[in-house]
């Protein structure tokens, strides 16, 4: 029988796999981005207010993973997770459209999630609602990855909250108007929370600008309800017969009559279904991807942002991750064009009066 090989006890097996040499150790910033816990764009995992007030944070970017409240395809919950791994760079990064290096110039930190369980929508929105206070508490402009729409109804109020007495508008990117009075009798669904800020008295109805809206919801009663409230909107017919440009233009200059700041909130449906298949309720004939980006730097940089979030990327239904790619490039283009703010002179962050 044939001994098996045999070693001294003092053998320096690292030496003899060469596994002792000295190799270039990287920061956790710097690594590949399937290594490491998975936050948005290998920045640092900051959940704690009074570190984000210490570090003087810019930008926070929030996770809220909760999907109970829509009304079709499920899925948006694994939303938050989708959007910060959707990506394949990491370190130091350059924005091509704008030429800065964001990270560079701003503070920008992920802090974590809400503190959500399923099936508690009052328990869900409360808890959302609190994270996102706090973290505006701070100064940090709040970035909040969904998570149906409906924690737009939480997210945007605590914004609103922080900055009282001034005022925010908000710039709404949707197929669909989410003004419904109630989703089968359930008044917090997702596609309710733009009446449910307007009725709290958070944002006022004529500070309130939708764009994108298209195919055949809501009916014609709520958006005889948005009338009266003073809405305006602009359909994706409009933006086809004049160009997204001249439309975000007059967005912009919409959202800017009277508000001090301005909320973006941007449902991933707005992209039209063959490049953004991963959502609850996809609607046929949507902007394209390059369309909604560009649309997100114009508005970021012509407003000050008070806050933003990006819903309804429901992961179970993508394909090979270009929903997540898009949201996820979403929140980029807004950081870099807050970034060329910060290179203007410009406040970045909220310092209270």
């Amino acid at each position: 029988m044939a001994e098996r090989p045999h070693h001294q006890g003092d053998v320096d097996f690292a030496a003899r796999n060469g596994w002792d040499r000295a190799y270039e150790i990287y920061d956790d910033f710097d690594l590949p981005t399937y290594v490491g816990l998975p936050t948005f764009m290998k920045l640092p995992w900051v959940p704690d207010p009074s570190e984000l007030r210490a570090r003087n944070v810019d930008i926070a970017i929030v996770g809220a993973p909760f999907d109970d409240a829509v009304s079709h395809r499920p899925g948006a919950r694994f939303g938050p997770r989708a959007i910060r791994e959707a990506q394949y760079t990491s370190g130091s990064i350059y924005s091509l459209q704008l030429g800065n290096e964001p990270f560079e110039l701003l503070t920008v930190v992920d802090a974590g999630d809400a503190n959500i369980i399923p099936a508690w929508i009052d328990r869900a929105h409360a808890l959302i609602y609190r994270k996102v206070h706090e973290v505006a508490s701070t100064g940090a402009i709040p970035i909040v990855l969904g998570g149906d729409h409906s924690i737009t109804w939480p997210s945007a109020t605590a914004v609103a909250d922080i900055r009282r007495p001034g005022s925010i508008g908000i710039v709404h990117f949707d197929a669909h108007a989410d003004t419904a009075n109630d989703d089968w009798g359930v008044l917090a669904g997702h596609g309710t929370p733009m009446r449910r800020l307007i009725e709290s008295g958070a944002v006022k109805g004529r500070n309130f600008v939708q764009v994108g809206l298209r195919g055949y919801w809501p009916p014609v009663e709520t958006f005889e309800w948005m009338q009266e409230q003073g809405l305006r909107w602009h359909l994706m017919r409009e933006i086809e017969e004049r160009g997204a440009e001249a439309v975000i233009d007059d967005a912009i200059a919409e959202a800017l009559d009277g508000p001090d700041a301005i909320y973006i909130s941007v449902d991933i449906d707005v992209i039209d279904p063959g490049s953004a298949p991963g959502t609850g309720t996809p609607e046929p004939g949507g902007m394209l991807p390059r369309e909604v980006l560009r649309a997100v730097r114009r508005v970021a940089s012509a407003v000050e942002v008070a806050g933003m979030d990006i819903v309804e990327v429901s992961p179970p239904y993508d394909h090979a991750e270009v929903t997540a790619m898009a949201a996820n490039r979403i929140a980029l283009e807004a950081i870099s064009a807050l970034a060329s703010k910060r290179l203007a002179g410009q406040p970045v962050r909220f310092e209270r009066p």
